[in-house]
């Protein structure tokens, strides 16, 4: 039984500029086929096991021709598989998607068409210039400008374009800009019209240059401004002075790579997108409960005795949450822990437990576990009783202190943290083209287990990888982790929390490190 092809608009770069229908079909194709312009985030939808196949062209080669890619999705569908066709911006505007499903049809395959945001609209809003304004034009046209100076001429009636609406966007015709120009004014268009050329617009590297139609092709020769880029020719190009916003935005300009575990990277993702950074999402570690049965049946013995601590410290937000999953899966709740006075180490730590109606003691100063002691040392009192939840690979600092000072202590491991990652090579190939301007490492298990990672993928030399990457870091000790692996650390949270973090990030924009000082 045949498959179902669907034939799906990426959007124009920005992974959430895609529709919800297409985010979907995605995370339920058995097959994506992709091409340059659709952005390497959308492939993490994919579910486990699905298959990627790149069909994208590149300026001076062709991957795939599009008769192949055609019969691609034909023999695919034959499969049985659900496939993906995923298409920059919108896939019925100059993206021969009717070619593709032509074929389709002639096979019997059933498709859907998922449109998408084009270029030609959102390229330009993201450049600070609306393609229609009451003041300046009503009207829009969408031409293509790839072809050669003898194709384009056969294509469009420059006497009909030129003049035809307010506003005239050509997708793709960076390298033939002299000659549209040439046209447009030979066709009465004004030389002083305003010109606006668009690079990778909505994502990490988009780049404006504008000019006019007199000047335009001198400044791109100067600036060697290239493809992928849209050109904006009208009055509609003066606007973006005054409301240009993307470029505005904190983090605009830079992708940012995140390495926490996927159930927690949401928020800092979140915040970098917020802040106009690109974030790639690439987990190198996962939490999960225990696997070990001697850890199972310690941690069996230490939520039977509860009522017994007079003190717990939970040191991290996965602690709180792992250790109500154990009460929960043994029947119990925090009545359990009656006697107990709760001290949570940092504020996100401290809200985990408010959102489960505790208003533990919180820890100041740096959210260590260092000023864990300093804050209540006085009270701790040989003889007492602590709990410690935390994960398997937690600091030993602790414990021992607080042994030292003659109190007894219970290490619970409500947690363990495995390696995670997969085989990525989008991310190996952005990192090669120095296209990830910054990772941030939550903890020294993302820093190691980046790097393990990295030397799996066949890098031999991941420090050489990482040259001109700023390196940015939550805290001291994982901080320590990085440069014990050859990193040099340019950001530093000045408060182990995830704002304090994107603070950084943020600084440093705005700031830039100039390299080596």
């Amino acid at each position: 039984m045949a498959g179902k092809v669907y034939l799906v608009g990426a959007g124009p770069g920005d992974a959430r500029l895609i529709t919800v229908k297409g985010w979907e079909c995605i995370q339920k194709a058995d097959v994506v086929v992709y091409d340059r312009l659709a952005s390497p985030r959308l492939l993490k939808l994919m579910k486990q096991g699905a298959e990627k196949i790149y069909v994208g062209k590149l300026p001076d080669r062709h991957t795939m021709k599009q008769e192949e890619i055609n019969q691609l999705l034909v023999d695919l569908a034959l499969q049985g598989k659900m496939v993906v066709r995923l298409k920059g911006g919108d896939p019925t505007i100059f993206g021969r998607v009717g070619e593709e499903a032509q074929l389709l049809r002639d096979h019997g395959i059933p498709y859907e068409w998922v449109p998408g945001i084009t270029s030609a609209i959102s390229v330009p809003a993201y450049a600070g210039i609306p393609v229609t304004h009451r003041d300046y034009a009503s009207s829009l046209s969408i031409i293509t400008g790839h072809e050669s100076p003898d194709k384009l001429d056969r294509s469009i009636h420059w006497d009909k374009v030129t003049n035809a609406t307010g506003t005239l966007v050509f997708l793709m015709g960076v390298a033939k800009i002299g000659y549209i120009s040439e046209q447009l004014i030979k066709h009465g268009r004004p030389a002083s019209t305003p010109v606006a050329l668009i690079r990778w617009g909505t994502r990490a590297e988009q780049e404006t240059l504008t000019g006019t139609l007199e000047d335009i092709e001198d400044k791109v020769k100067q600036a060697g401004f290239e493809a992928p880029a849209i050109i904006i020719v009208g009055e509609v190009v003066r606007l973006r002075e005054k409301l240009q916003w993307a470029e505005a935005l904190p983090l605009f300009g830079k992708r940012i790579l995140v390495t926490r575990s996927r159930s927690q990277a949401s928020s800092l993702v979140h915040q970098i997108e917020e802040l106009g950074g690109e974030p790639y999402e690439y987990p190198v570690i996962e939490t999960v409960m225990p696997r070990n049965p001697d850890t199972r049946a310690q941690l069996d013995t230490t939520f039977e005795q509860l009522d017994r601590y007079d003190w717990v410290f939970f040191t991290s937000v996965n602690g709180v949450d792992y250790f109500f999953r154990h009460l929960e899966d043994r029947g119990k709740d925090i009545r359990s822990l009656y006697k107990a006075r709760i001290a949570a180490v940092g504020p996100s730590t401290c809200a985990a437990l408010r959102s489960r109606g505790i208003a533990a003691e919180q820890v100041h100063g740096p959210f260590q576990a260092e000023s864990l002691l300093a804050d209540f040392g006085s009270r701790l009192l040989p003889g007492q009783q602590v709990l410690l939840p935390r994960g398997d690979l937690a600091r030993a600092w602790l414990p021992q202190q607080l042994r030292e000072m003659g109190l007894e202590v219970t290490e619970a491991d409500v947690y363990e943290t495995i390696l995670a990652g997969e085989d990525d090579d989008e991310l190996l190939k952005l990192l090669e083209e120095r296209a990830v301007h910054a990772i941030t490492f939550t903890s020294s298990s993302t820093v190691s287990n980046f790097m393990e990672i990295v030397r799996r993928m066949g890098v031999q030399e991941p420090v050489e990888l990482l040259e001109g990457v700023t390196i940015a870091c939550i805290g001291p000790l994982t901080a320590r982790t990085a440069e014990e692996a050859g990193l040099k650390v340019e950001i530093l949270a000045k408060e182990a929390t995830m704002d304090s973090l994107v603070e950084g990030l943020c600084e440093w924009n705005a700031h830039p490190i100039v390299q080596g000082n």
